[in-house]
């Protein structure tokens, strides 16, 4: 397993993962309860009796049953590394820090942002399904949000998705200018703005469209698209996500809507929607050849409207979106 090579290069000689999703990319294994993967030369899966056949069937690492966390300290080494999420409480019912070394390590987060072909490939059927959730969705006025979030995720479904990647978004007329607006009985008004995914394999996918009517609708429209154009055409290997983003605000602010850019200029996605890097002014990093990230710049008028558009974005020699929908959908 390549973490093993990732933790030794930190001086760590164990590791203990208790995060569902670091477990899945290491073992080939999905929790359903509380599990925990003991990374050392040879690795080991301690998982309940609840998931125990689910595990044996999927995991690539030998497993035992899970009996308690006062136990974990047996299977552990030298240097133990844990996860900078772990939960105080956790770690506190672990009792390790008295008789070893503990280090905080997110090793398994740093090669989750570098995907293989196998994962890019989870990743564009997931937004693919999407897609044609969305194009097979019939927008008519007297609809309500709901309804409308209600079909795409039917959709995805019966189209390969085991679940929606996160609740879908729709937020129509005023409410458009919430960024993460929960859906409401409301009829559709213009504009809307769809935050929609699917998953396949356990790989998400992120995409939204605005639909828009009126002439100031549009303007504001044109400038976020130009944002998000000049943000992809920045990506490649070795620039700084935080240049990303500035890329994407300076476009904004040039036509006085900087403090209506409310976010991120966007995010890593894989078995989570949201997962490093950030496209954000404080991330630190580097982008890195198959990164998979959205560009999804926003304005926002409080009480008006909102408009975003968000595609994922597959890095190579340059930014290679991975969308094919049209950035404006017509009714």
């Amino acid at each position: 397993m390549r973490i093993i090579d990732e933790i030794h290069k930190e001086d760590i000689d164990s590791m203990i993962v208790l995060n569902p999703k670091n477990i899945a990319y290491l073992s080939g294994f999905n929790p359903s309860s509380f599990s925990v993967l003991i990374l050392k030369d040879e690795p080991l899966l301690l998982t309940s009796k609840m998931d125990f056949e689910d595990a044996n069937l999927n995991t690539k690492v030998p497993i035992e049953e899970f009996k308690s966390l006062d136990k974990i300290k047996d299977y552990l080494k030298g240097t133990v590394g844990i996860e900078k999420n772990i939960t105080l409480g956790i770690y506190k019912k672990l009792k390790i820090s008295s008789m070893f070394e503990v280090k905080m390590t997110d090793a398994v987060e740093r090669l989750r942002r570098i995907k293989t072909m196998d994962e890019v490939q989870n990743i564009k059927k997931a937004v693919g399904i999407a897609e044609n959730a969305i194009n097979a969705v019939e927008f008519d006025s007297r609809r309500s949000e709901n309804e409308i979030a209600a079909q795409i995720e039917y959709n995805m479904r019966i189209m390969g998705s085991k679940k929606a990647s996160f609740d879908t978004i729709v937020a129509s007329g005023s409410r458009s200018s919430l960024p993460h607006a929960e859906v409401s009985d409301n009829s559709l008004e213009m504009p809307l703005v769809i935050d929609w995914g699917a998953t396949y394999n356990n790989y998400c996918s992120d995409t939204t469209r605005t639909l828009i009517e009126t002439e100031k609708q549009e303007e504001i429209f044109e400038i976020v698209l130009e944002a998000q154009k000049s943000a992809i055409d920045v990506i490649k290997p070795g620039i700084k996500a935080s240049y990303v983003d500035k890329v994407a605000r300076n476009v904004i602010e040039e036509y006085g809507y900087g403090d209506s850019f409310i976010h991120s200029t966007g995010h890593g996605v894989g078995l989570e929607v949201h997962e490093g890097p950030s496209l954000a002014k404080s991330e630190t990093i580097k982008l890195e050849k198959d990164m998979v990230v959205t560009v999804e710049p926003g304005i926002y008028l409080k009480g008006e409207f909102g408009v975003r558009i968000e595609d994922m974005v597959l890095i190579k020699n340059r930014g290679k979106v991975l969308n094919k929908i049209k950035k404006k959908i017509e009714l």
